[in-house]
């Protein structure tokens, strides 16, 4: 019996909407910065009317790895807590309070990059400076999505309340996680950004520590390949086994792998920070450890994706060892898409292991292998199951149905994009392999002999880049149908049901009090003795300039 309170309104749709169309107005414009990127490095383009490389890279780094992902998270998983938990008009109109702030503060800092007073990338490392609008607006879209978070926090909360002793909703349960992560890591962007870049920025401050700054962005930065990926996990393990015909094969392992991530991906910053000064060899050691914790909730998701893919695939008839992967709908673009992603993440947790891990981390440092990395895990796991939540997200919220035209322009759409990213992202980690520097405009970088071993793969970053660009025309324009021209229709809100015979969800696992507790532990014990140490032995009267700038 379908219960009306949870049927998404029009005032619902409004609202997932407003975010989901800031997120693919964020992937036209930073996708055509990326794509004059790679034509500046590969020797194809000079950029003209005084444009700096360094600020169509700030453009494409922020707009995309924030502002896309961000929005069109929120948006989406608004659109899940309606469905599962319900929203009250009182939630409503505060969650739109969280979009307007973040709408502002997004203004303000791409105006401030535009305008070229923000050339800083997408890490803004200290003591590069930018215009403390470019910092108020971060702190703004923080602030924004921090509403967000109290919002769905409530939603639960109240549902909970409503239905006492029963267990949450699935997805509503892994919105609160994922939440909970963006909360705890994001207190460290903002701390930086209020603390020490408004302050030194608006002149208050003559010197800023350079290493609490890097310390503090990426105590942030890492979960926030997480938050990026967790709602794809959120598709993968609740929606796609309802779009292929089957049903979740463990409730318990979902949200233990949900657990799992929120415990392990904020402690380990400081594998990104594995050649800086200043930090002792036994925290970075330490953090390395807890990094591959993660891998263990990963390997969890591929065994519960593929046992789902199996079983629907038994029942339906098909056998021989692979007769069910065989006869998986490949056609249809809302499988097809976020299967891609599945598959590129196999690559992408490889790069991600190597990346971690401190010997071959030497290796790649600062290469443009490690923004190969980023490409496939973001750009093509994330994107890809994003685009596939897409095609039936954005037809429900606008009373349309996906057509078969459209389903196959989608097909399409995904093999552009699977293909521009081969040859953008092979490229790069072959180049990276070589010594390729990432973050420079300068293909000719460290001298003729490596200029020459490089070229070939900036021409190759050139070639996919331009793929990628075509790709994301089809994207918008798939979009733009979706939510204006295709037919009036119910398009299905596909959520996925327990398998009848799994095992029932053991109640420790809802223990909020047990899980954030364990996380806070896990960060005091990661980060307070060497945090001490970096205040402690800091340099007195200017920031320490030569440490070296441009860390992963």
């Amino acid at each position: 019996m379908i219960n009306e309170k949870l049927q998404l309104t029009k005032k619902d749709t409004r609202l997932s909407m407003a975010f989901i169309y800031v997120a693919f107005i964020s992937l036209l414009i930073g996708g055509l910065m990326g794509l004059l990127q790679t034509f500046v490095r590969s020797g194809a383009l000079t950029l003209p009317w005084g444009i700096n490389y360094y600020q169509i890279l700030t453009v494409h780094g922020v707009i995309l790895g924030l502002v896309l992902t961000t929005y069109f998270i929120i948006g989406f998983q608004y659109a899940l807590m309606k469905k599962t938990v319900g929203i009250t008009i009182k939630e409503r109109k505060i969650a739109w309070i969280g979009f307007w702030i973040m709408l502002v503060g997004t203004i303000m800092t791409a105006v401030t990059i535009l305008l070229g007073k923000a050339s800083v990338l997408y890490t803004f490392y200290a003591p590069l400076k930018a215009h403390p609008a470019f910092y108020i607006g971060l702190a703004l879209v923080i602030i924004g999505s921090w509403v967000a978070c109290f919002v769905n926090f409530h939603q639960l909360f109240r549902w909970k309340k409503d239905n006492k002793g029963e267990k949450s909703p699935l997805l509503a349960f892994m919105v609160v996680i994922n939440m909970l992560l963006w909360l705890i890591a994001t207190l460290g962007v903002a701390a930086t950004v209020i603390i020490q870049f408004i302050p030194w920025s608006l002149g208050y401050a003559e010197t800023i520590n350079v290493l609490v700054s890097r310390t503090l962005f990426w105590y942030f930065g890492h979960p926030l390949v997480y938050f990026w990926l967790l709602p794809a996990y959120m598709a993968w393990y609740a929606i796609i086994p309802k779009v292929i015909g089957g049903k979740i094969f463990s409730d318990s392992l979902a949200r233990l792998s949900f657990v799992l991530f929120l415990m392990f991906s904020i402690p380990v910053g400081f594998h990104h920070q594995l050649t800086e000064p200043g930090i002792d060899p036994t925290w970075k050691f330490i953090q390395v450890v807890l990094t591959f914790m993660v891998i263990i909730p990963s390997l969890l998701t591929a065994f519960s994706m593929f046992a789902t893919f199996e079983i629907t695939g038994r029942r339906k008839g098909f056998t021989g060892l692979f007769g069910w992967f065989k006869h998986l709908p490949w056609k249809d673009v809302r499988f097809f898409a976020p299967m891609i992603g599945m598959l590129a993440f196999i690559p992408a947790g490889t790069g991600g292991i190597i990346n971690a891990s401190h010997q071959l981390n030497a290796v790649v440092h600062n290469t443009i292998w490690v923004t190969g990395h980023f490409h496939l895990t973001v750009a093509t796991t994330v994107i890809l199951t994003f685009f596939g939540v897409s095609y039936w997200l954005v037809p429900v919220l606008t009373g349309r149905k996906l057509t078969k035209k459209i389903n196959n322009l989608g097909l399409i759409q995904t093999v552009v994009w699977a293909v521009g990213m081969s040859f953008m992202s092979g490229s790069m980690h072959i180049a990276g392999l070589l010594g390729a520097p990432r973050r420079s405009a300068y293909s000719t970088y460290g001298g003729t002999e490596q200029a020459s071993d490089w070229i070939g793969y900036q021409i190759g970053q050139a070639i996919g880049g331009s793929i990628l660009f075509i790709g994301i025309l089809l994207m918008i324009y798939i979009f733009i149908n979706l939510a204006f021209f295709a037919p009036k229709g119910n398009e299905e809100f596909p959520l996925a049901e327990e398998e009848k015979d799994a095992e029932p969800t053991p109640k420790f696992l809802e223990n909020w009090k047990l899980w954030i507790g364990l996380t806070v532990v896990l960060i005091l014990f990661a980060y307070t003795i060497p945090f001490i140490d970096i205040i402690v032995h800091s340099p007195a009267g200017s920031p320490p300039f030569d440490w070296p700038i441009g860390n992963q």
